[in-house]
Parts: C-alpha cells; structure tokens; sequence
C-alpha cells in the first residue's frame, strides 16, 4: 500500500484537508441519528475524490475494479461525514466456487454473467467501523437502490467487445475476503435470512503479494520483452489481466510461475438478490423474483441489531481523531 499511496500523492495531497473533513471525530457520531444515504459516484466528482482517497486506507492493495464500474458512498445525513464505500466491478469469468453454486453450464454463463457484478471493494471508514458499519455497507451493496442503479447505467447499453444490448437485471453479487475467513460476511442477516453465503476457498493465488512498486517494474519488463496476450483489439494491446503477466514474466526472470501462488486463502461470498436467482442465472426463469430490500428497510434492521446494541457495549469510537487518517503532512 505504500507504493499505492506515493503514486496517488501528486493527485490527492491537495485536497486532503478537504476530505479529512468529511471523516467524522469521535464526538461527531451519534448512533441513535445515525441516518445513511447512498450516493452513486460520478466521475471527476469530489465524491470520486473521496473515494479514491479512503480507498488508499485499506490493509491490503484494493482493485480498481475493471470492465463495468459502480462505485457509491455511503454518507450520514445526520453530520454530512462519510460512513463507508463499496464498488462492483465486472466479474471474473470463471470462479469454480461460484459456478457450482450456480450450477451453469459454459452457455448460460456466456448469456447471464452480465447480471452478476463483484464487489471489489467494501468497508467502513473510522470511526463508523468501530461501530460494525461494515455490515451496515455490505447489507446496502444489496438494497434496491443498488439495483435501479445498475438498471439505470446499463439497460440497453451495448457490450464492449460483443456489442450486445446489456440486460440490465442485477441477480447476484460476488465478493472474497480480504485474508482467510470473513468476519464481516460470515453470519450477515437480514430477518434471520442469510445476505452472504460462503461458497468455498479461492486457490491462494494473485499479485497482491507483488507490491511496494516491485508489480509496475515487473510489467515494464514484460512490455519490453513478452508478448502481449489481449484476446481483443478492443482491449487494447497489453496482458489480459496481472496473472498472465506474472507467468508470461517470471520465467524469464530465472523464476518459478508458482510464485503467482501466495498460499493465502480468501474465502468466496455470493449474495443472491432474488429467490430465484440461480434458477435466473442459469436460464430456466425469465423473470427474476427480487428481494426489494430498500436502504431504509435494512438501516432500520442494522440499527437495532448491531449498531444500537454495539453503541451501548463500546463507546471507544468517541475517541476517534481525524488527524490520525492523514495519508500525508499538511497542505
């Protein structure tokens, strides 16, 4: 993360002090008018500024995300401050774990993996983490709003490379932990109905463990002396994704492409936004039965069951100072 923060300094060190102050002191939280609200970010936005800023404070490096792109903010009405954020991004096209669950074959996958978006980034910032907000972020990523946003962006659109009017319908999203098992998603509920299921175990494999800088060199090297492995002209003329590049580069380096394998399991979540959402992936509904869980109706269900109660337990989040969230000295 520190090679992450150097780089993002030249674009954010100038607005820092701006959005320091939309990250709440400790006295500023009141849980019991704690009132969130869902904001789309628009691009060149302060909001995307806000994003990208309390996105460099992650423990471990967070994607960008790639292809289709929604990112939001989740703000409280109640003092302006930031809660916490979430992005979906397209998702892989194969993930064992995931299609099993599903139960498609290479066919429907091709025909409905449009309605299926990843979550490539989800959290709380402080001092609203130290009062399981988290959860509060993961519960909303599933609202209804979610969907008519998605609705709204993508009906009609036509795809990149196939240039095929996009459905538009949001049936299921797809997320890993950071590192091992989730606290965050494991036993998340909403009226005692599962919002997250485990699904199963990535293989520990990835590029996070090539950071600090050492990933950027390893691309330059394989500009100068690997062949580019883009499937489509459309996608430019670089590597299909990290991975490829790493074991299109590290042989040449004298090294093993086993190294692509960091032996740090993450475990799989799938959260269905319909009863029917398998059946819907896999081609046999045409109509999806939506949940239509709105954010008010899960704030009101989060609000008595983690963030009241926590409130009571840990007053510790009064503490919080907002200085100690500087990524760099003053501007």
């Amino acid at each position: 993360m520190r090679h992450r923060i150097a780089q993002a300094r030249a674009g954010l060190e100038h607005y820092e002090d701006r959005l320091l102050s939309f990250i709440a002191k400790g006295s500023e939280v009141v849980p019991e008018r704690v009132r969130p609200r869902l904001v789309v970010v628009q691009p060149d936005s302060e909001d995307e500024l806000l994003f990208r800023y309390a996105r460099l404070h992650w423990s471990i490096p967070v994607s960008a995300g790639y292809g289709r792109r929604l990112r939001f903010l989740v703000y409280d009405e109640y003092n302006g401050k930031l809660i916490g954020l979430f992005g979906l991004g397209d998702p892989v096209f194969s993930l064992g774990p995931r299609d099993r669950w599903i139960g498609w074959d290479a066919k429907q996958k091709r025909t409905r993996l449009q309605c299926v978006m990843d979550l490539f980034v989800l959290g709380a910032v402080p001092p609203y983490s130290q009062l399981l907000c988290g959860k509060l972020v993961a519960l909303l990523a599933t609202s209804l709003e979610v969907q008519q946003a998605f609705r709204r962006k993508y009906h009609g659109k036509r795809s990149f490379i196939r240039r095929k009017a996009l459905d538009g319908r949001l049936a299921l999203l797809t997320t890993t932990s950071a590192l091992g098992r989730s606290s965050l998603y494991n036993r998340l509920k909403y009226r005692g109905q599962p919002v997250f299921q485990s699904v199963g175990f990535t293989q520990g494999s990835g590029e996070f463990h090539f950071s600090n800088g050492f990933y950027e060199e390893l691309r330059e090297f394989a500009v100068k002396h690997c062949d580019a492995t883009a499937k489509h002209l459309r996608w430019g003329k670089g590597f299909r994704n990290k991975r490829e590049l790493l074991r299109k580069v590290l042989p040449l380096l004298g090294l093993s492409r086993e190294l692509v394998y960091h032996g740090v399991l993450r475990e799989i979540f799938v959260a269905p936004l319909a009863s029917n959402t398998t059946a819907f992936l896999r081609g046999e509904h045409r109509r999806l039965r939506r949940y239509n869980r709105t954010a008010d109706d899960l704030f009101a269900w989060f609000r008595e069951r983690w963030l009241l109660p926590r409130a009571a337990r840990d007053d510790a989040y009064r503490a919080f100072d907002p200085a100690t969230y500087r990524l760099w000295r003053s501007s």
